[in-house]
């Protein structure tokens, strides 16, 4: 994209949302997250001062931020940030970035947690930016999290969000390979793990620039679920919940594999807005 020479905000906002029109069908929204992000203003101040001029510093920041995502490098690294139910999360290339299929895991918990008030011990495997881990605990300030991890620069992540929404206390961090050699018994194991098959994912564009560790599932996409329901059961209280996020096609291998693993446990499939199944749940 080159230097533009016109300077007022809403012209640079135009301009922006012309060339990001190509790439994204959200394009005159990413314009404006760009600029509030630069500015440091929320996005109403935009729409009150739409003659404000842009000085050439800001002009060349914000031209080089729209450069990178006309090349598909995703807004929430570039601005550092995302919001997911309700709250903002720091994400760095470390981690996945949190997505709306992922609420449907919180809002089961949630269920789950407000039905059982005595049953207040719940690990996070995999916790990556902690959007699982610290959205409960801000929703239940006597929740103890175990939020676990194998990529510590994830947990660094993590371990700033819990700061940053003050429910830090609540929380103990982990850099662990699932529930290798921990001795804790949960009442809830929540997980969102590496869930796409390997060949699949060497299709998919989301690899650019999210971390491969966090998505590849290995051949079926269940290797790592397998592992962890695997060691799930010695680790959950009695009638505790297990629950994964699963891709779309995973539905029925996913409940084969808790069958096999774990005779006799209920199970049932959740699907998205899209109708389209993502969430194991599994009682135990």
């Amino acid at each position: 994209m080159g230097m533009m020479t016109k300077t007022k905000l809403n012209e640079w906002l135009n301009e922006s949302t012309r060339l990001l029109a190509e790439h994204s069908e959200l394009a005159s929204l990413e314009a404006r997250v760009i600029l509030c992000h630069l500015l440091e203003k929320p996005r109403e101040w935009l729409v009150t001062h739409p003659e404000f001029e842009l000085d050439d510093h800001q002009i060349v920041k914000a031209n080089q931020l729209i450069g990178r995502l006309q090349t598909g490098e995703p807004l929430p690294y570039l601005i550092g940030k995302q919001a997911f139910f309700g709250l903002d999360f720091k994400v760095t290339p470390d981690v996945l970035i949190p997505r709306p299929e992922t609420e449907l895991l919180i809002e089961e918990c949630i269920r789950w947690l407000e039905d059982h008030p005595s049953r207040r011990k719940l690990a996070d495997i995999g916790t990556g930016s902690g959007a699982i881990a610290v959205t409960l605990a801000d929703r239940f300030e006597d929740l103890i999290v175990t939020a676990i991890d194998i990529s510590e620069q994830a947990l660094d992540v993590a371990r700033q969000n819990a700061k940053l929404l003050n429910v830090d206390s609540q929380i103990e961090f982990i850099q662990n390979n699932l529930l290798d050699n921990i001795t804790y018994r949960f009442d809830v194991i929540a997980a969102n793990l590496p869930y796409i098959p390997s060949d699949k994912l060497k299709t998919l564009s989301v690899t650019r620039y999210e971390p491969l560790l966090a998505l590849d599932g290995g051949c079926d996409g269940l290797v790592i679920i397998k592992q962890l329901l695997q060691q799930a059961r010695e680790h959950l209280n009695p009638a505790g919940m297990i629950i994964l996020e699963i891709e779309e096609g995973q539905s029925e291998s996913g409940q084969k594999l808790v069958d096999t693993l774990m005779p006799g446990a209920a199970k049932s499939i959740l699907n998205d807005l899209a109708n389209h199944p993502r969430i194991l749940k599994i009682m135990v």
